[in-house]
C-alpha cells in the first residue's frame, strides 16, 4: 500500500475498499452467468514469492499470483467465505461498525457451509484480500484484539473518537504515567499528529525499562519520544512508529534485551516481517537504528547475563543467514554472543543503579549516534 492511497479520507477510504472488494465479487459472479469456473486471484504469499529487497531495505512481495477457484471443493469453500466475508464488510461500512478478527471468526459460524473451523482460516482470508486489493484490513473496518501499547513525549495526537469528534491529545501533559494508548487504527482519518518537538524516537522492548525512562524524566530532558513496544510490536505500532517517522522527520531508535528474539524484534520494526511482506512499505521503518543492549554491552558494562539455550543458539544461527542482519555489526555481534554464550536483559543495566540507563548509558550510546548533541 502507498502512503499515497494511506492519506485518503475516511470517506475516500471506504468508497475505494467497497469499489475493490465488489471487484472481486463481481468477477465471481460475472463467471457464474458465463458459465465459467469462477475463479479469484491472489498473490503467492509463500517464501518462495518473498524476497528481502536490498535497495528498500525491506522484505517484498514478488509477482507470483494462483488462482483460487471453484474447481475443487477446497477452492469453491474459500471463494463461498470470500463471498460472505465481502457482505458482512460492506454491512460494517453500511452500519458505521468494526469488528475483531476474532469476532468475524465467530459470526461466520451463521455463513452455513461458509463457516471456517478455526481462526487462522479467517486470518488468512482477511491477509488475502489486504494482499489482493492493496489494501488494510483497517480499511475493512477489521481490527486485532490487542491495540498497541504505549507513548509519552512532546507531541500532540489529533483522534477522532467513537462519536466522530476530534479529540486533542498532548502526550505529556493530557496522559498519566502509563502514557498515551496507541489504538489499533492510526490511519491518518482516525489520527494525525499536529504539534511536536522531539528529536527522536526511542522505542522500547519491555514495558519496566519504558517505566524506568518516564519515572526518570528521560523524555522531557533528552527531548525524546518513547514508545513501548510491548515485546514483538502490534500492526499498530510499527505502523505509529512509521509514520512518526516519515511525516515527522523523527529518527527512530530501538533499544531491546540482548537476545536473539530481540534482534527479531528490532528487524521488524526495521525491515519487516515475512508475514506481512506483502504491507512492508506500510509498517516496516528501514531507517531504525539498533541501540541496544548488544553482546558486546554485556562486556563493556560487565552486565549480569543468563546462559544461552538450545533454542537461543538455533535462532542465533538462523540469524547470521538472516539478510536483515548482513552486515559487519551483526555478524562480529552475533559470533560474540555464540563465543561467550551470554545473553541479558535491558533491566541488567540496573547492576549500576536506578539512574544509570537514564543517565549514562542512553545519553552516551545516543550522543554517539547522533541523536543528542554535545
Amino acid at each position: 500500500m502507498s502512503e499515497k492511497k494511506a492519506g485518503l479520507s475516511g470517506d475516500e477510504k471506504g468508497h475505494e475498499a467497497i469499489a475493490a472488494l465488489e471487484g472481486i465479487a463481481e468477477e465471481i459472479y460475472e463467471a457464474f452467468e458465463k458459465g465459467d469456473i469462477p475463479r479469484m486471484k491472489v498473490p503467492v504469499r509463500n517464501k518462495s514469492n518473498i524476497e528481502f529487497a536490498k535497495r528498500s531495505g525491506v522484505w517484498k512481495l514478488g509477482k507470483d499470483t494462483s488462482d483460487r477457484t471453484a474447481k475443487k471443493l477446497n477452492g469453491a469453500l474459500t471463494l463461498l467465505r470470500t463471498m460472505y466475508l465481502v457482505k458482512f464488510i460492506e454491512e460494517m461500512m453500511d452500519g458505521n461498525k468494526t469488528s475483531t478478527l476474532r469476532e468475524m471468526y465467530y459470526i461466520s459460524e451463521g455463513w452455513k457451509h461458509g463457516h471456517f473451523s478455526a481462526q487462522d482460516e479467517s486470518n488468512t482470508l482477511v491477509e488475502d484480500l489486504e494482499a489482493a486489493t492493496h489494501l488494510l484490513r483497517e480499511e475493512f473496518r477489521l481490527r486485532p484484539e490487542e491495540n498497541g501499547a504505549s507513548l509519552i513525549g512532546n507531541v500532540v495526537m489529533a483522534e477522532v473518537n467513537r462519536k466522530g469528534e476530534t479529540k486533542r491529545i498532548h502526550c505529556s501533559r493530557d496522559i498519566g504515567d502509563a502514557g498515551y494508548t496507541i489504538p489499533s487504527n492510526v490511519e491518518r482519518d482516525r489520527l494525525t499528529f499536529e504539534k511536536w518537538d522531539a528529536d527522536f524516537i526511542l522505542a522500547i522492548e519491555c514495558g519496566g525499562m519504558f517505566d524506568r525512562l518516564v519515572e526518570n524524566g528521560f523524555d522531557e530532558k533528552y527531548r525524546a519520544i518513547l514508545v513501548h513496544l510491548k515485546g514483538q510490536p502490534a500492526r499498530s505500532t510499527r505502523r505509529l512508529l512509521k509514520r512518526l517517522n516519515a511525516e515527522c522527520n523523527l529518527p527512530v531508535v530501538v533499544f531491546t534485551d540482548c537476545d536473539p528474539w530481540s534482534f527479531r524484534i528490532f528487524a521488524s520494526v526495521a525491515y519487516g516481517a515475512i508475514k506481512t511482506a506483502y504491507i512492508s512499505d506500510y509498517l516496516a521503518t528501514p531507517g531504525a537504528e539498533f541501540l541496544g543492549v548488544s553482546p558486546s554491552d554485556i562486556q563493556n558494562y560487565e552486565l549480569p547475563s543468563d546462559k544461552l539455550n538450545e533454542e537461543d543458539v538455533k535462532a542465533l544461527n538462523e540469524i547470521k543467514s538472516d539478510p536483515r542482519f548482513d552486515d559487519a555489526f551483526w555478524r562480529s555481534e552475533v559470533d560474540m554472543m555464540l563465543e561467550s554464550n551470554q545473553k541479558a536483559e535491558q533491566q541488567s543495566l540496573a547492576k549500576y543503579g536506578l539512574e544509570f540507563v537514564s543517565s549514562t548509558y542512553l545519553p552516551e550510546k545516543l550522543t554517539d549516534m547522533g541523536m543528542i548533541k554535545k
